[in-house]
């Protein structure tokens, strides 16, 4: 197989070859990546603690429930944001990047909805705890909204409203 047909000497947007792309766009996905790690990672650690609290002991069974809820739930955003690591160690120098950059931006994807469920999970238990009243679930579910907004909805927005269509450069 020709360097063409792997795609390593054709030349794309930013004039560089698949591989390059390939490993700009790894770069960039694991800067992406250590954020939301840091912030799983403490938010995750913070939850391990609580249990071994006296406060534990004394939460109604709803809150024990949405504690296990929320631990489960940063368990698996932290898996799935360090997957990626895991990912290219294990498939380095196999020339499968471009492959690896997706897999791992799915994961990354996943963990980040992972975190949003454990952020407001959390949220929700700390807010229970903290007063009866009955607008915690309003509460939540507007900070939920912010975050589907900051997270999803304007980097959505963005992609829809400013990636060139086919075609639409040549016809400039």
């Amino acid at each position: 197989m020709s360097d063409t047909e792997r795609g390593e000497g054709r030349r794309r947007g930013r004039n560089e070859t698949e591989d390059e792309r390939a490993d700009r766009m790894w770069t960039e996905l694991i800067q992406e990546v250590r954020v939301a790690q840091m912030g799983v990672q403490i938010l995750f650690g913070f939850l391990l603690t609580v249990v071994f609290t006296p406060t534990y002991a004394r939460l109604s069974d709803t809150d024990q429930t949405i504690y296990l809820i929320t631990v489960v739930l940063g368990a698996c955003a932290t898996g799935a944001l360090i997957g990626p690591v895991s990912l290219h160690r294990l498939v380095s120098g196999r020339r499968i990047k471009a492959q690896a950059v997706r897999w791992a931006s799915r994961l990354t994807l996943l963990g980040l909805l992972l975190l949003l469920a454990t952020t407001s999970c959390s949220l929700l238990l700390i807010l229970r705890v903290a007063t009866h009243d009955g607008f915690v679930p309003y509460l939540v579910a507007g900070v939920v909204a912010w975050y589907l907004l900051c997270w999803f909805g304007l980097p959505m927005w963005a992609r829809y409203r400013h990636t060139a269509r086919q075609g639409e450069f040549s016809s400039r």
